[in-house]
């Protein structure tokens, strides 16, 4: 039997996280985004209420919520605000391929930690030239004695700036390709680490993004995530427990779109009535609850499918693709319903359409995605 019902432990996480949203986030979001302050403050309450770094094992110190209870998360806190919401899901990527390949030894040193205070994480794997061509990195790592010397540099690193800890991907054998990548957790403060600039984005700008150039760092040994050559299955099987989290976040800046423009086309009016009395807008709000209702879904099916312990790649990258196309859709559509107010930094909208247009680029550009959805069906 289908049914689209949460349970009452489900229910109440959603809550818990709209409400956060609401008294919390939504207070600070236009300050955080003027600022490109980063919303520790924020986090910290997130952290007091159980609402950050939910994926962490029970025997680390977590709740060990599945993908679909992080979804609801990801949704609600992006309806407050999706920079904030992103410096707080970053940690999620960061942890996955450490939770789904560390040694114990690894976990309680480094993840365990993140359950007793704030703590953040980065996933260190993009590069300046290698963004979603992966295979084209240029870090390597090299094994001398009990140690890896790790030479490279990363670019686009969401939390570089904050984190204590990065989830880094490198070269170890070059010659046999993506099987000889492998990766290591990497601390911030060792020497030959170097955290570039906050990059000033378009958009989520209180989100901690910089570049990040490891000179002759010295990693040990037990820092090896898994086994050499683990790396980049580790760091793409991240995605299909990430991309969910993502796509939700696309749903919750959709919903918050289309709620500001009902509200506004409910008292605009021209030509002496409401604005949301003319078919033009209505079709306009109706395809935006329409696309909202099919990308949630979508969602909901792709965190599902990997919470039944099934691979749910093709399912994560149609929710993400989607979800993400049609939060900058609706988001284009709400600033059009606002008119030229909507073009005005003074009225929400303009702030929503900034930031939905990095969902069609981080975790897999929209066009990667279509890529691993033809590869799905084509290779059944």
């Amino acid at each position: 039997m289908i049914g689209f019902g949460l349970t009452e432990e489900q229910q109440q996480i959603w809550d818990l996280a709209k409400e956060f949203a609401k008294n919390e986030i939504r207070p600070v979001a236009e300050h955080h985004d003027q600022s490109a302050e980063y919303p520790w403050e924020v986090i910290r309450k997130a952290h007091e209420l159980g609402l950050l770094n939910i994926h962490i094992e029970p025997e680390y110190g977590g709740m060990g919520l599945g993908a679909l209870d992080g979804a609801l998360v990801a949704e609600a806190l992006a309806w407050g605000c999706t920079g904030i919401g992103t410096a707080m899901e970053a940690n999620g990527l960061a942890l996955q391929p450490v939770i789904m390949g560390a040694s114990d030894a690894l976990k309680r040193k480094y993840v365990a930690p993140m359950t007793e205070e704030p703590r953040m994480a980065a996933y260190a794997v993009t590069e300046p030239g290698a963004g979603s061509d992966v295979a084209g990195m240029r870090t390597r790592a090299v094994k001398k004695g009990d140690k890896w010397i790790l030479n490279g540099s990363k670019m686009w690193i969401t939390n570089a700036g904050v984190a204590d800890w990065y989830f880094v991907v490198a070269y170890t054998d070059p010659d046999k390709k993506h099987r000889g990548m492998s990766a290591f957790i990497v601390e911030k403060d060792w020497d030959g680490v170097e955290v570039g600039k906050k990059e000033m984005n378009l958009g989520q700008r209180c989100s901690d993004t910089r570049g990040i150039t490891f000179t002759e760092v010295e990693v040990p040994a037990e820092n090896l995530v898994g086994t050499e050559g683990d790396g980049w299955i580790l760091a793409m099987k991240a995605f299909d427990h990430t991309r969910p989290q993502v796509a939700a976040a696309a749903v919750g800046l959709a919903q918050a779109a289309m709620e500001h423009a009902i509200d506004y086309a409910k008292e605009r009016k021209t030509f002496g009535k409401p604005i949301a009395a003319h078919q033009a807008v209505q079709f306009m709000i109706a395809e935006m609850a329409r696309d909202i209702e099919a990308a949630r879904l979508l969602v909901w099916r792709a965190a599902w499918e990997i919470d039944e312990g099934r691979q749910n790649t093709y399912y994560a990258s149609i929710a993400k693709a989607f979800a993400a196309d049609s939060a900058h859709r609706i988001a284009s559509d709400a600033v059009q319903i606002f008119g030229g107010y909507g073009y005005n930094a003074e009225y929400p909208v303009e702030k929503l359409l900034r930031d939905s247009k990095i969902f069609q680029i981080y975790e897999g550009t929209s066009q990667i995605q279509r890529m691993i959805i033809a590869r799905e069906l084509l290779r059944r």
